[in-house]
């Protein structure tokens, strides 16, 4: 295995490069590009990450006081993609871990089956099970027992096109930024997939050695110095203007926060207004602010005020959200986290030219559910400590555009 003293920051590399006036350093490649993202889900969040079902026990456990600390799950995506084809179809790779990860002597990296099509990666997709929302969409954003001036944004989906995307609905100021996908490679595997998915343990660390193999490049080594992100725990409360609060614990590796909110999937018809919340100063949905993002991003957003700065832990949903919602609000609280970027070889002295064999990035962040009003289904306890009714069937709830919540969220 190569050193960990070989490998170059690719954020160093920038650095060296802009310090240097007129430097037109030539390079080719990379040959393989490497992407590990890893996320830390606590709460409610915690029981639905990786496609997991909540079950009863778990849920009555949040009722009765549990929290992140018995609710934690962390998950790992990995993703391959390479600018030649692999010496024998279909594209396999597998990231071998050290013993302390917990995950098995590796994890196996596939491409997509022979004659099946790419998987869609880009963020911009509707999803298979689509349905052309009714009703209206109410748009709020930024934190404040109030909303602000201008809102909400209302946009009536009767007058939209079938199929059409209302425009400027989500945001253009913050992609979703994803650099290893199908759509951009000769050859791609990722990892979990159709023949390998498993979960990940809680007292999994990542720190250490990792080795990439696969049948379309050179192998990828690098050691990680940064394990996964500590747990959120959020709390929302009720305050007397009828907005609420929702405070969180600081994370010391978080680089900013952003919450948003959904509201009105409890209101029947079909026909009813939906509500969208961000906690963004100006109005930003969607994008990379429910995905990762690098730190130098996200510190351009704090100053921008679209994300919430890492020294903050509270904020405000306005009354004007939480009436128009009913009931039930759902929601999200993301932390974002540091990066760690490698590449291979390093850069020679001079002018000459850089010959690229992989690049890799980790990345880190950690979430956790919001749940305003929610009742789990009717599963909780009466003030006077009988047994409630049992919960009648409930039609799954859907978020603004159609598209459907987890499991679980209603």
């Amino acid at each position: 295995m190569r050193s960990s003293l070989r490998f170059v920051s690719v954020a160093a590399i920038a650095a060296m490069l802009a310090a240097v006036p007129g430097s037109a350093q030539k390079t080719t490649g990379p040959k393989e590009r490497y992407e590990m993202d890893v996320a830390t889900a606590s709460g409610f969040a915690a029981m639905t990450a990786g496609g997991r079902k909540p079950g009863v026990g778990g849920m009555m456990g949040m009722m009765f006081g549990g929290g992140p600390d018995n609710q934690v799950a962390r998950t790992i995506e990995l993703r391959l993609g390479a600018n030649q084809p692999p010496t024998k179809p279909p594209v396999r790779a597998d990231h071998f871990f050290q013993p302390q990860a917990k995950l098995g002597a590796s994890l196996p990296l596939w491409g997509p089956e022979p004659g099946k099509p790419a998987p869609h990666d880009d963020g911009n997709e509707m999803p298979d099970n689509f349905e052309r929302p009714k009703g209206r969409l109410l748009l709020y954003w930024g934190c404040g027992a109030k909303a602000g001036p201008g809102q909400p944004v209302v946009i009536d989906f009767a007058k939209v096109a079938a199929g059409q995307v209302p425009p400027n609905l989500f945001t253009s100021t913050v992609p979703r930024i994803r650099e290893v996908m199908a759509s951009n490679s000769a050859s791609y595997a990722g990892w979990p997939n159709s023949k390998s998915s498993k979960a990940v343990p809680k007292d999994s660390s990542l720190i250490g050695a990792h080795r990439i193999a696969g049948n379309v490049g050179p192998e990828i080594n690098f050691t990680l110095a940064q394990d996964y992100m500590p747990a959120l725990n959020a709390s929302t409360a009720m305050q007397g203007d009828g907005s609420v609060m929702i405070r969180w614990n600081a994370l010391q590796p978080a680089t900013g926060y952003v919450a948003w909110a959904f509201g009105g999937m409890d209101r029947g018809g079909g026909n009813s207004d939906m509500i969208w919340w961000t906690s963004s100063a100006s109005q930003q949905f969607g994008g990379g602010l429910w995905d990762w993002l690098p730190p130098a991003t996200v510190g351009r957003l704090v100053t921008q005020k679209i994300v919430m700065p890492p020294a903050q832990t509270s904020c405000q949903i306005p009354a004007e959200v939480k009436k128009a919602s009913g009931e039930m609000m759902f929601g999200n609280l993301n932390a974002f986290g540091p990066e760690a970027s490698f590449a291979y070889p390093p850069k020679p002295a001079g002018n000459a030219v850089w010959n690229i064999d992989w690049t890799a990035k980790v990345r880190f962040r950690s979430h956790t559910m919001l749940m305003i009003g929610a009742d789990f289904g009717g599963m909780g306890m009466p003030n006077d400590g009988t047994p409630a009714e049992p919960a009648k069937k409930k039609k799954k709830c859907k978020g603004p555009l159609g598209i459907p919540l987890p499991d679980g969220a209603c």
